[in-house]
């Protein structure tokens, strides 16, 4: 395993991260080009320190991640796609969260399994990557067991997910979109499914097999969720039939029915409702007769702004 560019522990521990990727930033898709270190602020809304707005356990991720003891889910602010249906929107936009150091944030990592965590589950860390891999080096070399969990946007570049090869023991993946023209009037981005099917490819390779402990919780492998939109059935069945298609049975289907509607969707109208059960149905009975047998699925009372946790720096 190589060693972090940082390894002093007095440089870990300064408040301020740098790095050299994030002179002029082209980490995400978008290229943007922000020179982050210096303070300025990229598409993703932030700069290059770190912003965590909560640590703790989460018991609603997938069964085989949360179990009964939770999983150690860490949320960063900031996000590269920006879309417009965000349930978190308010973390995603950059505005929640406290700044923390590398070093700090690999005690956060140690201080979620001392807890009884089943694994350290990293939500939205694209725009973070660099920092994040020194910290889960730092703790992995302090002594760190759990698994960790990349949850990603799907919208990387396969060279960003490359660098958390032999890092990296569970990808849980969202992918949004195979229609671009969708990708791109909600999140801003036409070039999506290119990019997800890309950044995928990355993290199948490095867990091709799925993997779990006596209790049935992973270890190791690929989810790949998928949030169902209102009247978007055909893209959903879209992207079950690349992932099946591509992957079969060593990839996980996540087939989500919590899409929640907000005030600032009225500029949407053709998406400012909740998911019916009808389209929920077709989606799985469509997946189910394609022949997956490797899926979760959800219950709609799922779709509740009560399900959005507080944002209010808990375990930072």
């Amino acid at each position: 395993m190589n060693k972090p560019v940082i390894t002093k522990e007095k440089e870990l521990r300064d408040i301020h991260s740098t790095h050299p990727m994030l002179e002029h930033c082209e980490l995400c898709p978008r290229k943007c080009g922000a020179e982050r270190n210096t303070g300025k602020t990229g598409v993703c809304g932030v700069s290059s320190d770190i912003y965590v707005a909560r640590a703790a356990l989460h018991f609603w991720e997938e069964p085989c991640i949360s179990g009964t003891k939770g999983s150690g889910t860490v949320f960063f602010s900031g996000c590269t796609l920006k879309c417009v249906f965000c349930q978190n929107y308010e973390l995603s936009h950059g505005e929640n969260g406290k700044r923390v150091s590398i070093g700090r944030l690999s005690e956060i990592f140690l201080e979620l399994e001392e807890k009884g965590a089943n694994n350290i589950n990293l939500v939205t860390p694209d725009h973070y990557i660099p920092e994040i891999r020194e910290a889960m080096i730092f703790a992995r070399d302090q002594g760190l067991k759990i698994p960790y969990v990349i949850n990603c946007s799907g919208y990387e570049t396969k060279e960003l997910i490359n660098m958390l090869d032999g890092l990296a023991d569970i990808y849980l993946d969202d992918f949004k979109y195979m229609d671009s023209e969708k990708a791109k009037k909600y999140s801003g981005a036409g070039d999506y499914p290119e990019r997800a099917k890309e950044s995928l490819d990355e993290m199948v390779r490095q867990c091709p097999e799925p993997a779990f402990d006596d209790s049935g919780i992973m270890q190791k492998g690929v989810i790949v969720r998928h949030l169902l939109m209102p009247g978007m059935v055909k893209n959903g069945k879209a992207v079950v039939d690349y992932v099946y298609d591509t992957y079969g049975d060593n990839v996980y289907l996540s087939l989500m029915h919590q899409f929640t509607p907000f005030e600032r969707l009225e500029k949407y109208p053709e998406i400012n409702r909740k998911v019916t059960h009808r389209e929920y149905e077709r989606l799985i009975n469509y997946a189910m007769e394609k022949g997956v047998t490797r899926a979760f699925i959800q219950d709609g009372s799922v779709a509740k702004d009560s399900f959005i946790p507080d944002w209010n720096g808990e375990g930072v």
